[in-house]
């Protein structure tokens, strides 16, 4: 069975320290203490001005910049509130899911780091660049594998004696080389397509390719989901023709001929039309070309595919007792009825979360559209890297800006100022500690472009885990700065309304 995608789901902020409401700024010319409630932090949340459709309430008045010291003491260095530094995370979706990847932002003189691996059990290799793992739940089905076979050989092979159980164990494992095939087919599909495959998993119930993206048409999506039936087919043939001069009733005419049936019944299996299988997907893109719409194609796959569910449940362990399946009719429960029953719960589960997965994935990508870069981008004051942090904060507040910016002598920026630093500064302190101490240096990777939207947005982010953005215009200028923070609560918003 094979199940692939791609979403955008950034992760939960959970693990984000808590941001005040409000702030303190700079203290007053008098000596007396602003009202705390009427001040904010460039990290406030709350709306932008600058969005239309989320108009911001009248700032406080400005206030006037702290006053000089008589014998300033030198800038000090507070302890810094911990940064969570991670990006929005997009996990590869299917049935069976996939494993999230985190990564940490890059302070200062920080060199880049690597994408961290997908993991997921232990690697094999990676054909076409993309890893192979193997599932630890494999081990289960291996040793169940050997165990059912092996009794299977010592009907047709007695002489064998626990010799079997070596030849059943070699079944197992070429049986799950065929599985890769298939799985290494819809991969070298997805790669000829431009989309990204993330790792393949050979696990309990067969594999799961992981593809990122979506099919960018029905007609490709059907042939990515075709191509791994079809090599399994073409693999059954194989070992048909390679059975034909081999003795009936050896070693090898046993392997040969199972190796047959079980890739044909891996074909019949992913043929079948519901989704998570293949034979869903080939559902859903006729569908989507038949409407035009993608999501019409899933809805109706997804359903299928519950049903399916329902029909494995009940039909399997009926066919099972009535012998149709080839077995002799069984009148009384016995342990291969239980066994049998047991197997079809399981394969009726599966395919029953896939499809509700597929559903999930489905909404999700409807609702990326709706996370803009622009309508989700703070507005920044730029400030020289010497400003006192205090001064900062009160040139934020007095227009409305809720992050600060550090520019060079020609208005080009530099770094941006966290919003955890800022936090960890006490405000006694504010009126000696310059901006350029709480600043992060920009990297390329943290400058996104206004015009960002949907999963392109997310790719970026994703590709360059950080807390704040540089959000720029196609010119170059500096349009405000973009949290990751704000990009997770959208997301979940979204997430949360109607199709």
């Amino acid at each position: 069975m094979d199940v692939s995608g791609g979403s955008g789901q950034p992760r939960s902020g959970n693990d984000e320290p808590a941001r005040p409401q409000s702030g303190p700024t700079a203290p007053a010319a008098d000596g007396t203490q602003p009202d705390p409630a009427a001040a904010a932090t460039p990290g406030t949340p709350g709306p932008d001005p600058r969005d239309p459709q989320n108009p911001a309430p009248d700032g406080p008045a400005a206030q006037p910049p702290a006053p000089e010291a008589p014998a300033p003491e030198p800038p000090v260095h507070e302890p810094e509130t911990p940064e969570p530094g991670r990006g929005p995370h997009v996990p590869a979706h299917h049935a069976a899911g996939g494993p999230h990847g985190t990564g940490r932002g890059r302070g200062p003189g920080r060199p880049p780091q690597r994408k961290p691996e997908p993991g997921g059990g232990l690697l094999m290799g990676r054909p076409f660049g993309v890893p192979v793992y193997v599932a630890p739940s494999w081990f289960l089905v291996a040793a169940l594998i050997t165990w059912v076979f092996g009794g299977q050989l010592d009907r047709v092979l007695p002489e064998l004696g626990a010799a079997r159980y070596l030849v059943s164990l070699f079944f197992a494992v070429a049986f799950y080389a065929s599985v890769l095939v298939h799985e290494l087919a819809h991969t070298v599909a997805a790669l000829r397509f431009k989309l990204p495959v993330r790792r393949i998993q050979l696990q309990f119930f067969g594999g799961v390719s992981e593809i990122e993206k979506e099919a960018e048409t029905p007609g490709r999506e059907f042939v990515l989901a075709f191509v791994g039936p079809l090599l399994s087919l073409v693999l059954s043939g194989v070992f048909y023709l390679a059975l034909l001069p081999v003795e009936p009733g050896t070693v090898p005419g046993v392997l040969l001929a199972g190796l047959m049936i079980s890739n044909l019944i891996v074909a019949a299996f992913n043929l079948l039309p519901g989704l998570p299988l293949d034979g869903g997907r080939m559902l859903r893109a006729v569908v989507w070309k038949i409407t035009g719409k993608p999501m019409h194609g899933t809805v109706a796959a997804a359903w299928v595919g519950r049903a399916l569910a329902v029909s494995v449940l009940i039909g399997l362990p009926l066919l099972t007792q009535s012998g149709a399946l080839g077995s002799d009719a069984v009148d009384n429960v016995g342990m291969d009825t239980v066994m049998d029953a047991l197997l079809a719960a399981i394969l009726a589960a599966i395919i029953w979360t896939g499809a509700g997965n597929s559903l999930r994935m489905a909404r999700l990508r409807e609702h990326l559209p709706e996370l803009r870069a622009r309508a989700l981008t703070r507005r920044a004051v730029p400030v020289p890297a010497d400003t006192p942090l205090s001064e900062a904060l009160r040139r934020a507040n007095a227009s409305g800006a809720r992050a600060l910016v550090v520019v060079d002598s020609e208005g080009g920026p530099v770094s941006l100022v966290r919003e955890a630093a800022i936090v960890g500064v006490p405000e006694h302190r504010r009126p000696w500690v310059p901006v350029s101490t709480l600043a992060q240096d920009l990297t390329d990777g943290m400058r996104v472009s206004a015009e960002l939207s949907g999963e392109e947005l997310l790719d970026a982010l994703r590709a360059n885990p950080a807390s704040e953005y540089l959000v720029v215009e196609e010119t170059g200028a500096i349009y405000g700065v973009l949290s990751a923070a704000d990009v997770e609560r959208a997301f979940v918003k979204a997430m949360a309304r109607p199709s």
